[in-house]
């Protein structure tokens, strides 16, 4: 077995580049998702390690230093980070000449090729699931053998090998519980509507929604939603249980996990019976009595994914959701108690000045816990991607999704909205919905009946207003 050592590679401050089924970028406020997308390999391979550098502040001298313990580097990468990953991987390679550096995620599985090309140091990407390619490198396998690689052989000829078959049965993944435990410090992981500390892990993978704009369904996890059993998952809480007593929140990170209904109130059952607080991301379809089950089972937190407040933006990127059907289901949501934390989109086709607004009262209207706003990522490997490309809404100067800090900018432009007119309304939103009377009053009397909520929520204010100043800059 090769020594063998998983990487989230050092990026500017605040990055998050763990983000799963989320944008890579920095955040309003600090937060950072677990790398779990690499953590799962690492659970695969023994004596590996696993280091994420961003939350844990390691710095690339540090990463440097290390090369020389390995035989073998898989680095996830993303679009946003690509070009600062490989300069990850130069200083590596320079420090061990003989390592061997293997790249994974979205971007080098729909661009492979173009991956090894601009990338001259990487030895290998691993295309769509890439666990047990991973386990297959480090075991030291020809890897003209191995399925799911792209590869550089001794001729600097780039080959590519068939694919990868999808896995079937996701109880044969070890839990990453273990390599949390070892490599990690689960305190250095924040997201803002999420209790501290708290944990977060994959229970499935894929999505049957079609979303235009959604990165991982449409790159690695596919469109058929693959699932571990609630035994399974209810073992892996257990031990999370047992090695985090600290956790104070779980969170499943599925693309949507109540895609399968009658298993998600299984797995409730489950919960409820270890006293977990959880949450995990919703489809805005949820009927009630399923939100009632999940509710008296322990969970906390729904997060969903509203995009837009406008009918016709929802049919554009397939979202297959109604407006009447969100407000319902975010009703019976604050009926029965359950907080949301809301996302939306802006820039998506379709959008004009009066979506925008049109969003920003419907935000307002169903009024969930908490939002975040993002701006319209074309990310390669999608349609969204497709059809900016094919109608001019994507130029090259934006292809890199964000600026040099690492925060979002608005790569989508349209004949009737510029960029700057799209970036400036991500602000704007954020004022309209948290600068009202009641939403402040909701804020203060939280943070009135909590000490540890008045210390977070201090902190995050000046997070966010620090964030909105370097927009401003950055703009």
């Amino acid at each position: 077995m090769m020594k063998t050592l998983f990487l989230q590679p050092p990026s500017t401050d605040g990055f998050d580049g763990g983000a799963g089924s989320r944008y890579q970028a920095k955040r309003e406020i600090k937060s950072f998702w677990y790398p779990t997308w690499l953590a799962q390999p690492a659970a695969l391979v023994p004596g590996s390690k696993l280091i994420d550098a961003p939350p844990a502040k390691i710095s690339l001298d540090t990463v440097t230093k290390q090369a020389k313990d390995f035989e073998l580097c898989i680095i996830h990468t993303s679009t946003p980070s690509f070009a600062s990953d490989v300069k990850v991987a130069e200083a590596m390679k320079n420090a061990n000449p003989s390592l061997k550096i293997g790249f994974v995620g979205a971007k080098v599985a729909v661009q492979p090729n173009e991956s090894l090309q601009k990338g001259e140091v990487i030895d290998f990407v691993a295309r769509n699931e890439f666990d047990f390619t991973c386990l297959e490198v480090a075991e030291g396998r020809d890897w003209a053998s191995i399925d799911g690689i792209t590869w550089r052989n001794r001729d600097g000829e780039l080959v590519t090998n068939k694919d990868r078959a999808v896995l079937e049965d996701m109880d044969q993944l070890p839990f990453v519980t273990e390599v949390y435990k070892r490599d990690l410090r689960i305190e250095d992981y924040f997201i803002g509507y999420l209790m501290h500390p708290y944990v977060s892990l994959y229970t499935g993978r894929g999505c049957k929604s079609r979303c235009t704009f959604c990165l991982w369904p449409q790159t690695v996890g596919g469109h058929r939603y693959r699932v571990r059993s609630p035994e399974h998952v209810a073992e892996e809480i257990r031990l999370t249980q047992k090695y985090f007593p600290q956790v104070r929140e779980v969170f499943f990170d599925d693309d949507t996990f109540t895609d399968n209904l009658p298993r998600a109130e299984a797995i409730a059952k489950e919960l409820g019976k270890l006293g977990v607080t959880w949450s995990c991301n919703a489809k805005a379809n949820v009927p009630r009595e399923t939100l009632k089950v999940l509710r008296d089972n322990g969970l906390r937190l729904l997060l969903v994914g509203y995009e837009s407040g406008n009918q016709q933006i929802l049919h554009n990127i397939k979202k297959g959701m109604l407006i009447e059907t969100a407000k319902k289901f975010t009703k019976d949501c604050h009926e029965l108690g359950i907080k949301i934390h809301g996302t939306f989109i802006l820039g998506l086709p379709g959008e004009t000045q009066e979506t925008i607004q049109e969003t920003i009262r419907f935000a307002t209207e169903i009024n969930p816990h908490t939002l975040q706003v993002s701006l319209a990522a074309p990310y390669p490997g999608t349609f969204l991607h497709k059809q900016a490309v094919e109608n001019g809404w994507l130029d090259a100067n934006h292809a890199e999704l964000i600026d040099e800090h690492g925060i979002q900018i608005a790569p989508l432009s349209y004949p009737h909205l510029s960029h700057t007119e799209i970036f400036d309304s991500v602000e704007t939103f954020y004022k309209k919905f948290y600068f009202r009377a009641p939403k402040i009053a909701s804020i203060v009397n939280e943070m009135v009946r909590s000490p540890q909520m008045m210390k977070r929520r201090l902190r995050e204010g000046v997070e966010f207003f620090q964030f909105l100043r370097e927009r401003n800059t950055a703009a």
